[in-house]
């Protein structure tokens, strides 16, 4: 018997006032153990490319993720949301000057150093994913804007080779049984939970 798909809308609605619940210090702790997992599988090898986020609105914080991936050698890039009527994201790789912080239209800050050459998804190794629900197969489901399915979309073509990995980072209460997904969905290659490691793609 096949399990009725839920309705987008109401599946997103019902997810941020899951995660909003999450009090302070689970979230806390959730963004540590996330951490430890992360470095228990290998993710932040030195010299690799990795896309992170800045967390917002309930988001599960990977800062303290992001600080020992500095530490570690990694090459961190964080997302460049375009201009309007635009999808596809850039990263620009994170450096140490404050005054190159500004923040976007949705009121994300971001790191702009115009410097170094903006780098699209397809260039780095590992990008970690925010999203406010997955499910076993893989598929996730973000705030409707689609930047990172646009962005993502050339992995559709990629058969015996994905780069970048995707890893998805959530709360484990945003595992959910199904979501809704499309033909230009492109699963997720892992997931991170507070409580243990999804593995998808086989």
């Amino acid at each position: 018997m096949n399990t009725p798909t839920p309705d987008k809308k109401a599946l997103r609605a019902g997810l941020r006032r899951a995660r909003a619940a999450i009090p302070a210090a689970e979230r806390l702790h959730a963004a540590r153990q996330v951490e430890r997992l992360a470095v228990r599988l290998g993710l932040l090898r030195p010299g690799r490319r990795i896309g992170f986020y800045i967390p917002a609105k309930g988001e599960l914080d990977i800062l303290p993720l992001l600080d020992r991936a500095q530490a570690l050698g990694v090459a961190c890039f964080l997302p460049i949301v375009p201009g309007h009527f635009h999808k596809k994201l850039w990263f620009s790789r994170l450096g140490e000057h404050e005054h190159l912080w500004g923040v976007n239209r949705f009121g994300i800050p971001e790191y702009h150093d115009w410097r170094r050459k903006r780098v699209r998804a397809h260039r780095l190794d590992l990008i970690f994913v925010p999203l406010l629900g997955f499910d076993a197969r893989g598929y996730r489901i973000g705030m409707g804007g689609g930047y990172y399915d646009s962005s993502l979309a050339f992995l559709r073509l990629r058969r015996s080779w994905r780069r970048p990995r995707l890893v998805g980072v959530a709360f484990d209460v945003q595992r959910v049984e199904r979501v809704p997904d499309d033909p230009w969905d492109v699963p997720l290659d892992l997931a991170i939970t507070e409580r243990r490691v999804y593995r998808f793609n086989g």
